[in-house]
């Protein structure tokens, strides 16, 4: 080990705190001496920081020894987080503390080796010290190295620095934050002659070698990987109860308990959610099993202060449990953590190993961790994550393309903060950083223009922050560009919440989403930070609140859009259904394979086993990624609804989901709703529309689905987002002006002025336009595309799918259902966030579907037929029945002809006779079919079908003639369909002997109409049947009604019994626990308030006494009120 490099007082200090140094210190050490670039990639707890330190810290300390240590910033440090550079400022104390003892104990000086914080939480006292006397070591984060490198004191200080180490470099190298990151190091490097040393850190990447050119630009680095095939003890808790499509209250109580008892089981846990509104209801609920003060919630919308005191609580012990979102992602110090638990899969591999590794966060400790699926197509995500882990797999990092919005912030920022540029050294400079390599000159020269020019609204001349000297190639800054660079700078969305200001203290305690915002009225009472708050005003950007004072609170909503699932994991996924199906098509049994390749216990693996079992079942097959289902079943209001079966992710599925809406929309004329989640896109059209489902597959092509997704998302509510979000980012639409931060609805103002300049036809009125909307050439109207495209989509992805497709390379398969699959009922039942259009969720045709059936083999492989019965009356109803003779004229009009087999064994014939006899009716004969009765105003299509058939008698036609045979046969085939119900083209065909083929045409006529459906819907053939739309609706609405039916409902003895059982009547328990459960039974019931003590609580409660009550009503759990009815003023007494 090459300890010696180092000064022997920093060995001493080394070996006497730490011992022998980690792998990874041992092997980076060395190419860190020799000033070499170097990325350190290993897991968290390994000694990364420290490697990356030392080196510097062993340098100053020399250097010290030799002379007094200059007033100048040798070491920056980066991180991405606030808290995370305020714990490196405080874990460096610790080894510059231990190396000054060594020293003294030595009798050497003790170098003064000064580390500071820079952020935005520094206060402005700080600031002007470090100014006037520039720290050796400054710990920073992206945005505020971009505020120093803007400034000309900043400037000056960051001039010196000869070493600049990022932490957590994978965490921000995949977001625009990332690009923002790599043009300031860019900048940092021009500020001297000697470009410093860049030292990365990360957790284990794919491909690793991308990052370390992200650092670099490209330059060469040495990368130090330990890997990350470390052991972990990992497993999946699933409730007793079965997991649903959406999960249950009583479901949730069962994994609030089995939570509250993994807490108790340890020292500290850590428990991730997914969503801040989750993370604020499973606080409430463990701090109602455990104690008030030993659970709280962390999470971006509460106050710095919240979360550094619950950081604070969690480290020193007197936190049982910290429930966050990705807020604690990454390496903030929280001291010990013995368990971590996810809620919901964490959509990514790399995100689980992050979380996971916050426990056991030490070199030799085994970090442990357990995931709790929510549903089941959460557990069956989670098992395939657990098998992915397993497999040592990773997810790969796809660092964005030079976005266009952070460069024009970043040119404005330089060109202000260097006071005059050439924009050929601009150029250079810019592009060095690794995002930036392949922009071309006239990308960058347009946005050298927009910057010079700005834009005219109706608000006068906007965004024009540069001078541009186009003979000579300069730029020089506007007297603006400097102040809104350093007020507007930084790549993070604005998402205008409001802040919750605590009073009278006016004390800041977290924000809230706008939205839930505007929904709150005063004395609406919620919850935040495990704490309730009563609402006293709402003001434009704040809510004023004081403390509820132990009042039931309402848990906020935040609204925003959902990470999708990266691609790894989504072929884990697929792999597992291929797995589970193939078992199952080889005959063999799913769950014992669960169990043995995926390490399932076995009550998982029996809940999942009978949900793939029952899904296959009903679709044929367990849709994969090699194998695509569509299938289309009706709700309870006749609508139709088609269900895409492809486990790629929600980023694709949103690329296909918008893309098929836009060709259907167009196809049909009509806005149909949609949603996309990761593994089925739903489209819900109207009760007219009909087409092969077969036809579905062909609706979009790779070389063209391109240009239909940009004009898809032109609509939807995707590309304003963004365009406000570039916009700010851009520069475009400042954030902050006369340094107060601009109201929301300026803003948006602001946004769609600019955008109604740049890209008129985006917001005109669609009736106006002619054909597609023609797409500007403007940085942040592209870039605004782009990131639609490849951030919130996966277009790419969808042109690689289609082609697969069009190769013939996916299996593919239809399924008319008359109930939806289980597959699919998770996306019938889809929130906000999955919606591609902007229809409210309470308007969504998809609430008319029946959804929640237990999971049954049977009834599932039924599910692709109808019942019998249901055929048979279907037919009934719709076949005529006729009571005289004018009926039965009606009759043959209105089925087109009746066959003489037909009319057998019924009281037709002499009413039949007598038609004949009034020439209202013949009898027509056709070679090598039947007899056919038909109607003197159905004669003509009769006769523009078969004009060779024989009439008896021969009478004369009235009516409307058919411009052709095929229309003759079209509306022949329409009149008999409306009374068979389903039917095969042959059966059509024989009594008209007509060729197979030409009514199969007319069919797919009628189909394109939407007048008819195919489908096999009696199960008693292998051929496609038809069946009118609308008989096919009455089928389903039969078909249901005949499930629900089979519900019988109890005796009035039994459910007298089961009220006595349900409110402990027979068997009366004891305790303040069995009293909570009787009050939550009759929770809201109104009674007089003797009452309840003297009758209903004793009758329940065997050991009842006065002081149970108070104690249940001082833990505030519960509440009791009087509920007065409100008075009615004299003169409305009446209403």
């Amino acid at each position: 080990m090459p300890l010696a490099a180092f000064h022997p007082a920093v060995v001493a200090w080394l070996e006497h705190d730490l011992g022998a140094p980690t792998e990874v210190q041992a092997r980076a050490w060395p190419v860190i001496a020799n000033g070499g670039h170097a990325l350190i990639a290993a897991p968290t707890g390994s000694g990364k920081t420290l490697a990356a330190f030392l080196a510097a810290i062993d340098s100053l300390v020399r250097r010290g020894l030799r002379e007094a240590l200059p007033d100048e910033t040798v070491v920056l440090y980066v991180s991405p987080l606030r808290a995370l550079s305020n714990d490196i400022q405080r874990n460096l104390q610790a080894p510059l503390a231990g190396i000054a003892e060594e020293l003294a104990a030595e009798g050497l000086p003790t170098p003064e080796i000064r580390a500071w914080v820079r952020t935005g939480d520094t206060p402005a006292g700080d600031r002007e010290r470090m100014r006037k006397r520039p720290p050796h070591i400054v710990v920073t984060t992206p945005e505020s190295l971009y505020i120093l490198l803007t400034s000309a004191s900043g400037r000056r200080m960051l001039s010196s620095v000869r070493s600049v180490i990022v932490d957590e470099i994978h965490a921000v190298a995949a977001s625009k934050r990332g690009s923002h990151l790599a043009l300031s190091l860019e900048r940092l490097a021009a500020l001297s002659d000697a470009p410093p040393q860049r030292i990365g850190l990360s957790a284990t990447q794919k491909p690793v070698e991308e990052v370390a050119a992200f650092l670099t630009g490209g330059a060469e680095c040495t990368v130090i990987d330990t890997g990350h095939g470390r052991e972990r003890d990992l497993g999946l808790e699933v409730p007793g109860s079965p997991l649903a499509a959406v999960m249950a209250n009583e479901v949730w109580e069962e994994v609030y308990d089995r939570l509250a008892a993994l807490v108790s089981e340890h020292r500290t846990t850590l428990i991730f959610a997914n969503t801040r509104r989750v993370c604020e209801r499973v606080a409430r609920h463990l701090a109602d099993r455990l104690g008030e003060v030993a659970v709280t919630s962390h999470h971006g919308s509460l106050a710095r202060e919240h979360r550094l005191d619950a950081e604070r609580r969690l480290k020193g012990g007197e936190l049982r449990a910290l429930v966050a979102t990705a807020s604690l992602e990454l390496g903030i110090d929280i001291g010990e953590v013995d368990l971590v638990c996810q809620l919901g899969s964490p959509r990514s591999i790399s995100a689980l190993l992050q979380r996971v590794g916050r426990s056991g966060h030490g070199v030799g400790r085994l970090p442990k961790g357990r995931l709790f699926p929510l549903t089941r197509d959460d557990l069956l995500e989670c098992t395939a994550l657990l098998g992915a882990v397993k497999a040592g797999e990773l997810d790969r990092l796809h660092i964005p393309d030079g976005p266009l919005d952070v460069l024009a912030q970043q040119i404005v920022a330089e060109v202000a903060g260097a006071e005059e540029c050439g924009e050929a050294a601009l150029y250079r400079r810019l592009t060095a950083a690794w995002p930036y390599r392949t922009l071309p000159r006239e990308r960058f020269d347009d946005v050298l223009q927009m910057l010079a020019d700005g834009y005219t609204t109706r608000r006068g001349r906007r965004g024009a922050y540069l001078h541009r000297d186009r003979v000579n190639g300069r730029l020089r800054p506007r007297r603006s560009a400097r102040l809104v660079a350093l007020t507007n700078g930084g790549a993070i969305p604005d998402q205008f919440d409001y802040d919750v200001v605590l009073q009278p203290e006016e004390l800041r305690v977290g924000t809230v989403n706008e939205d839930f915002a505007f929904e709150s009225m005063p004395g609406d009472v919620f919850q935040l930070g495990n704490q309730g708050y009563r609402i006293l005003k709402v003001a434009t950007g704040r809510v004023f609140v004081e403390d509820a004072r132990g009042a039931p609170p309402s848990i906020p909503f935040w609204l925003g859009e959902a990470p999708g699932r990266s691609a790894e994991l989504s072929m884990a996924v697929s792999r597992l259904r291929q797995g589970v199906d193939d078992q199952l098509a080889e005959g063999h049994e799913a769950q014992p394979w669960l169990e043995t390749v995926y390490g399932l216990a076995p009550a998982a693996a029996e809940q999942l086993t009978a949900y793939l079992v029952v899904a296959r079942a009903a679709l044929g097959v367990v849709p994969s990624q090699h194998h695509l289902v569509l299938e289309r079943f009706f709700d309870e209001a006749g609508d139709m609804h088609l269900v895409l079966h492809a486990p790629f992710g929600s980023r694709l599925n949103r690329a296909w989901g918008l893309a098929l809406r836009k060709r259907f929309c167009r196809k049909f004329n009509f806005e149909l709703q949609a949603a996309a989640l990761e593994d089925s896109i739903v489209l819900s059209l109207g009760p007219t529309h009909s087409f092969p489902l077969d036809e579905v597959w062909h609706y979009l092509n790779a070389g063209t689905v391109r240009e239909v997704l940009v004009q898809a998302l032109l609509d939807a509510p995707m590309f304003g987002l963004r365009w406000r979000w570039n916009a700010s980012i851009g520069l475009a639409v400042p954030r902050t002006r006369n340094g107060r931060r601009r109201p929301p609805q300026l803003q948006r103002q602001d946004a769609e002025d600019l955008l109604s300049v740049v890209f008129p036809d985006q917001l005109a009125c669609a009736e106006n336009l002619a054909g597609a909307r023609e797409i500007p050439d403007h940085p942040l109207v592209a870039q605004t595309l782009r990131d639609c495209l490849t951030e919130a989509m996966d277009v790419e992805g969808l042109e690689r799918l289609l082609a697969r497709l069009e190769r013939g390379e996916i299996t593919v398969s239809g399924r008319d259902l008359a109930v939806p699959s289980p597959l699919a009922e998770e996306v019938v039942n889809a929130r906000p966030y999955a919606f591609l259009d902007d229809g409210a969720q309470e308007e969504r045709r998809t609430l008319s579907v029946r959804t929640g059936g237990a999971l049954d083999v049977a009834e599932a492989a039924a599910s692709a037929r109808y019942d019998p019965e249901v055929i048979r009356r279907v037919r009934d109803e719709a076949w005529p029945a006729p009571r005289d003779t004018d009926e039965l004229h009606d009759a043959l009009v209105l089925c087109g002809f009746l066959t003489a087999t037909e009319a057998e064994g019924r009281e037709w014939r002499a009413w039949f006779a007598g038609l004949i006899e009034a020439r209202r009716a013949t009898a027509v004969s056709v070679a090598g079919g039947e007899t056919l009765w038909v109607a003197a105003e159905r004669l003509g299509e009769l006769r523009g079908i078969q004009p060779q058939a024989r009439l008896d008698p021969a009478i004369e036609a009235v009516g409307p003639v058919p411009e052709s045979a095929d229309e003759a046969l079209i509306e022949v085939l329409r009149s008999r369909l409306e009374a068979l119900g389903p039917v095969t083209a042959a059966t059509l065909a024989a009594p008209l002997d007509m060729p197979l083929a030409r009514v199969s045409a007319a069919l797919a006529r009628l189909e394109a109409e939407g007048f008819v459906l195919q489908g096999s819907f009696t199960g008693g053939t292998s051929e496609v049947e038809w069946c009118e739309r609308r008989l096919l609706a009455r089928m389903h609405r039969y078909a249901v009604d005949l499930k629900r039916a089979e519900i019988e409902p109890v005796s009035v003895q039994h459910y007298l019994r089961f009220l006595f059982d349900w409110h402990g009547l027979t068997e009366r328990p004891e305790g303040v626990d069995a009293l909570a459960a009787a009050v939550e039974r009759l929770e809201g019931f109104p009674m007089a308030a003797g009452a309840w003590e003297q009758d209903v609580l004793p009758a329940r409660i065997a050991d009842y006494a006065p002081h149970l009550l108070d104690q249940l009503l001082a833990s505030g759990r519960f509440v009791w009120l009087r509920l007065v009815a409100p008075r009615v003023a004299a003169d409305d007494e009446r209403h």
